[in-house]
């Protein structure tokens, strides 16, 4: 068997999802992890960008190529492990990564000036800070200048979004934000209580049948950072924290979705026991 490279964090919401993966199929001596310390901004180094142009997790090194998106790199390792289970269903991997329903932004979202102020103050705001100077010193160098206009995008984009939390944007910019928030944590909550409980199925646990499948590790990891994101730093608090935020109980078939995949050993390995 080929030997692959992955690179991966262990706060990232997608590179967790190849993460369990590859515990799942029984690729744990065929797949090298590499850390890209994405609080610290390393995925903008030239050097990596050469790897991956986008600068994203995960990205798996292969003979011949790289892969550089969450979809293709869980399904070259579906294809190419010793242990098989179901495909998985492309209409919904790509719902699930669909912007309406991004996880990240999910994790950065404010709002009221409650929020902006609680998430400025904690992770939310000193990773966006990170990234911008990562941008900034990354882009001087001169090993930077192909991936010029990867620079300018990003240090606009995430500048903008550090300028908000920082308070230095206009009043309606910041409505404007909280606004954005607003429709974003409203499409999670129908996701996560209209549509997802409709494609759970009713005998499970997974939607690959009694193991996880390839839609599985896509789902595991999108509803794992909901979780962390609502407050549950445990699994056994997930149920009571997104009741809380969402402000209704969470529906029976996603609670025994979510306690099938707690207590397996690839979660527990890949979340070391906790949610993010």
């Amino acid at each position: 068997m080929s030997k692959y490279t992955l690179y991966t964090f262990g706060g990232s919401v997608w590179a967790a999802a190849p993460g369990l993966a590859v515990l799942e199929l029984g690729l744990g001596d065929a797949v090298e992890l590499k850390t890209v310390n994405l609080a610290e901004g390393e995925n903008f180094r030239p050097e990596f960008l050469a790897k991956n142009p986008h600068g994203t997790l995960p990205t798996l090194e292969t003979p011949g190529k790289n892969l550089t998106n969450t979809a293709e790199v869980i399904d070259f390792l579906v294809k190419n492990a010793p242990n098989k289970v179901k495909a998985g269903n492309p209409d919904f991997i790509k719902e699930i990564h669909e912007d309406k329903y991004d996880p990240n932004f999910a994790f950065l979202l404010a709002r009221s000036d409650a929020e902006l102020a609680a998430k400025a103050g904690g992770f939310p705001g000193h990773f966006l800070a990170n990234r911008q100077r990562a941008l900034e010193e990354q882009s001087a160098r001169p090993e930077a200048a192909p991936y010029k206009a990867f620079y300018e995008e990003k240090k606009k984009a995430n500048g903008g979004l550090l300028a908000i939390f920082q308070g230095k944007v206009p009043a309606e910019a910041k409505e404007g934000f909280f606004k954005t928030s607003h429709a974003h944590f409203e499409n999670v909550k129908k996701y996560l209580y209209e549509v997802l409980p409709k494609h759970l199925p009713s005998s499970g646990p997974f939607l690959g049948g009694a193991q996880p499948g390839e839609d599985d590790f896509h789902l595991g990891a999108w509803l794992t950072r909901i979780a962390a994101v609502s407050g549950a730093q445990k699994p056994e608090e997930a149920a009571e924290k997104l009741a809380a935020s969402f402000g209704a109980p969470v529906p029976e078939r996603v609670l025994a979705y979510w306690d099938a995949w707690v207590v397996r050993p690839s979660w527990k390995e890949v979340y070391d026991g906790g949610c993010h």
